[in-house]
């Protein structure tokens, strides 16, 4: 994510309340009994997001948007496999009205607490089961705000609405499991307006006018994907589709009002994405692109969501490259926990930098140096980008900066030639998957053949302003 100066991304209001209500967590029997699935992941930083007990593999939305009113008649169906012995499982899912739960065709008993909704089902989950839920649900998605003042969810526009789920803002839209550590695949249909159009992930598989002269959208995504990165973004675009130099199907999505400024930067888009297969390898998905809306005041970031990036406005340059960057560090490679976010902001920024040297910018160990400067004192120097410490860090400056500050220092550990290694092969290496800081400690090691404990300890995990460079 980019955000703007001083925007942060935290734990959000009704997120503390479901924090408070996690208690109620399994009540597991001796033996090999079934077993109520756990309603949290014990993320370090987001204990409230995540269920335990299974892993969805795909998601099929169908969503219907009553622009003019702001409401929403779903379903989503959920294909998982049972990790354990379930007697039940629960669910994330913030507002909205569930009507009906079905698992493999059974009528399910469901139950809410806070932003847990909990699904019986009428027969026991075995363990290795792949099961199907089918949850009808319907109302008025809301967004919340950040303790930093920051909105995110499902947000209305003039014309529409401007979708955005880091961290915790998917579950405004969709029951899910929504937690980075469990990826899945995605169907998402959404039927607008005639005059509308819905941009949601992947592939635009068909366009279609419904009986009533809506109009429904549906979207592929075959690749994983954490539910943070999705969006089902609706409004007025002028749409624009193209390929990449090496091929990869791009579409565009722009708000008339943020065409004019969004031209140059996007226009730039195809040799972005070139520029950084380079350096990072094989692009990770089978499309790409960008979605520009004009939402209300509130919203003042970008988001990565995959394969097209969300940016509230027009953006510059090197906001593009930072957002496309994560489709390799974020997207494709996904950090296991909120605490493992340096390793999308620490990449992405860096990409900043390098882009910015290829045109006669800075380079990175000048941007280095200018950071090493600040004081001791300065936010900067606030916390340790691998031990944010708190919800409210998770997008603050240290992640970011020092974040891409740890990066120079291992390069110059480690010299050019590997260094270059790593930004290819890590990637590569966990593509498709979720990783953590000790994953790709672990790799750095193996690729430099040194310990290099000392420096990730100190730039990493050390409080305060580090008084060594390498």
């Amino acid at each position: 994510m980019k955000r703007r100066p001083l925007r942060a991304c935290g734990a959000t209001a009704a997120l503390s309340v479901a924090l408070l209500l996690s208690s109620c967590t399994s009540e597991v029997t001796a033996g090999t009994a079934a077993v109520d699935g756990r309603d949290t992941l014990d993320d370090p930083l987001f204990p409230a997001l995540g269920n335990g007990g299974y892993d969805v593999r795909h998601y099929a939305l169908g969503l219907d948007y009553d622009v003019p009113h702001g409401t929403l008649d779903a379903t989503a169906r959920l294909t998982a496999r049972a990790g354990q012995r379930l007697a039940s499982f629960s669910l994330d899912l913030h507002g909205l009205k569930v009507t009906r739960v079905q698992v493999d065709g059974e009528r399910a008993e469901f139950s809410r607490r806070g932003d847990k909704l909990r699904v019986r089902p009428a027969q026991e989950l075995p363990k290795g089961r792949t099961f199907r839920t089918t949850i009808s649900y319907e109302g008025r998605p809301s967004a919340f705000e950040d303790p930093d003042g920051s909105t995110e969810g499902w947000v209305r526009t003039a014309d529409g609405a401007f979708v955005v789920g880091e961290p915790a803002g998917s579950q405004t839209w969709f029951p899910g499991n929504h937690h980075p550590s469990d990826k899945a695949s995605y169907d998402i249909t959404v039927t607008v307006p005639e005059g509308y159009t819905a941009v949601s992930n992947g592939e635009l598989t068909s366009r279609k006018r419904t009986a009533d002269g809506r109009t429904a959208f549906r979207w592929h995504s075959a690749e994983p994907m954490a539910s943070y990165l999705a969006t089902a973004t609706v409004g007025k675009f002028q749409v624009r589709t193209g390929r990449t130099r090496q091929g990869v199907p791009l579409y565009v999505a722009v708000d008339p009002r943020e065409a004019r400024r969004s031209a140059a930067p996007l226009g730039r888009l195809s040799e972005i994405v070139t520029w950084e297969a380079g350096l990072f390898g094989r692009y990770p998905f089978s499309s790409a692109g960008a979605i520009v809306d004009h939402p209300p005041k509130s919203v003042d970031y970008a988001l990565e969501t995959q394969t097209k990036p969300i940016y509230s406005g027009a953006p510059d340059e090197l906001t593009v490259v930072h957002e496309m960057a994560h489709q390799w560090f974020g997207d494709s490679v996904t950090p296991g926990t909120w605490q493992d976010i340096w390793l999308n902001e620490g990449f992405a920024t860096y990409a900043e930098w390098l882009w910015a040297e290829r045109h006669g910018g800075r380079s990175p160990q000048q941007q280095f140096d200018t950071h090493y400067r600040l004081p001791a004192d300065d936010p900067l120097w606030a916390f340790p980008p691998g031990r944010p410490g708190a919800a409210e860090n998770v997008m603050a400056t240290p992640v970011y900066e020092r974040g891409a500050m740890v990066l120079q220092q291992l390069r110059n550990a480690v010299g050019d030639r590997t260094f270059f290694r790593v930004l290819k092969e890590w990637p590569a290496e966990y593509r498709h998957r979720t990783a953590g800081t000790a994953d790709f400690i672990a790799f750095c090691e193996r690729r430099a053949h040194k310990d290099l404990s000392g420096l990730f300890d100190a730039w990493l995990y050390g409080d305060g302003k580090p008084d060594r460079t390498y």
